[in-house]
């Protein structure tokens, strides 16, 4: 029988070393996206491998380990990640370090485990959610990246942006963290939800570095689009997006995502991954298809498999969504700082 080891990719000297060469290795596996993690939420960063202590990594499948009082023990590859496919080279790994966290399951010590993979092969678990994932293949010219995207309602706004005196601003500083979580409140009270704790931003800054970037869309002075990137190898990644509903015909979303793509390009990247969209979001899945990309399902999967799927939103759910509609921004914070940890 195969031994498994349990590593802290945080600590272990191994980590860095093993995403370097492993293709699919994403920021979602980086030491500084796991640190990020542990600073804001305190959850227990660990990886499974059949590497044993002085031996290169061959393989691992990272996860954190969720203590909540409110939603129960789990285990989650890996929290707030669109994506995070068990880094193993055959089937037969996946399957042994897979075995070793169900038997954490069948004792009651976690409730379920999650994979969050963009990979195939899913060990036989049941499927928990599906998303649509959109990635552009930054290879063409930039030429032929522009003619990509939809004429009217992408390279036309980005024109009418331009001709509007649309400006951009882009760093990290406290300033325009400032103007982008104002902006993420605005849209989380939009889409009737509290916003992530300011704390991860902060965290994600902190332990990124250079790697992350907030993008910032100025109409007359007044902030009214933003986005934030991480870059991580070949690989640049919408992650955030956020905005002044009432500014929306002016295109500065559509700009800021162009001006992105295009510094991705000159920065010899080969990947502009826009990140996961459920499904039922009609309006933002269209929005990335006209980018000119390639869309795709990812699909999260679990074990055991749940014991009921919920159809619908639950009555509490709607009147907590009202709430969240009409809550004042501070309220809607304080609300998002607490129940964050335990949504994952």
């Amino acid at each position: 029988m195969t031994k498994v080891y349990e590593i802290d990719p945080l600590q272990d000297d191994r980590w860095v070393t093993f995403l370097g060469k492993h293709g699919l290795a994403s920021a979602f596996h980086s030491r500084e996206w796991l640190s990020a993690l542990q600073r804001t939420y305190r959850y227990r960063v660990s990886a499974l491998t059949t590497s044993g202590p002085g031996e290169p990594l061959a393989n691992a499948l990272v996860f954190c380990r969720i203590r909540s009082w409110l939603t129960g023990p789990r285990l989650v590859s890996v929290p707030f990640a669109d994506h995070c496919a068990p880094l193993v080279e055959t089937e037969e790994e996946f399957d042994c370090l897979l075995s070793h966290l169900k038997q954490e399951c069948v004792r009651g010590a976690e409730r379920y485990l999650e994979i969050r993979s963009a990979a195939k092969g899913a060990g036989g678990l049941a499927d928990s959610a599906s998303f649509c994932l959109h990635r552009i293949d930054l290879r063409p010219d930039l030429g032929e990246l522009f003619q990509g995207l939809h004429g009217n309602c992408i390279r036309r706004k980005i024109a009418r942006a331009q001709r509007e005196g649309v400006t951009c601003e882009e760093g990290t500083s406290e300033e325009i963290l400032s103007k982008f979580y104002q902006l993420t409140v605005l849209t989380r009270r939009r889409h009737r939800v509290p916003p992530q704790p300011l704390s991860w931003f902060r965290n994600l800054i902190a332990c990124m570095g250079d790697k992350v970037k907030i993008r910032l869309a100025f109409y007359e002075g007044r902030p009214v689009a933003a986005i934030l990137t991480i870059r991580y190898k070949a690989t640049m990644t919408y992650k955030y997006g956020c905005s002044d509903s009432r500014f929306h015909k002016f295109g500065p979303m559509q700009l800021l995502m162009w001006n992105a793509i295009q510094e991705a390009k000159s920065e010899g990247l080969l990947e502009f991954d826009m990140g996961r969209t459920d499904r039922t979001n009609e309006g933002l899945v269209t929005f990335k298809d006209r980018f000119g990309g390639t869309r795709s399902i990812l699909t999260y999967v679990r074990y055991p498999e749940p014991r009921t799927q919920r159809a619908t939103e639950s009555a509490s759910m709607r009147i907590a969504k009202s709430l969240f509609a009409l809550a004042p921004s501070s309220l809607l914070a304080r609300a998002g700082n607490i129940l964050y940890r335990h949504i994952d």
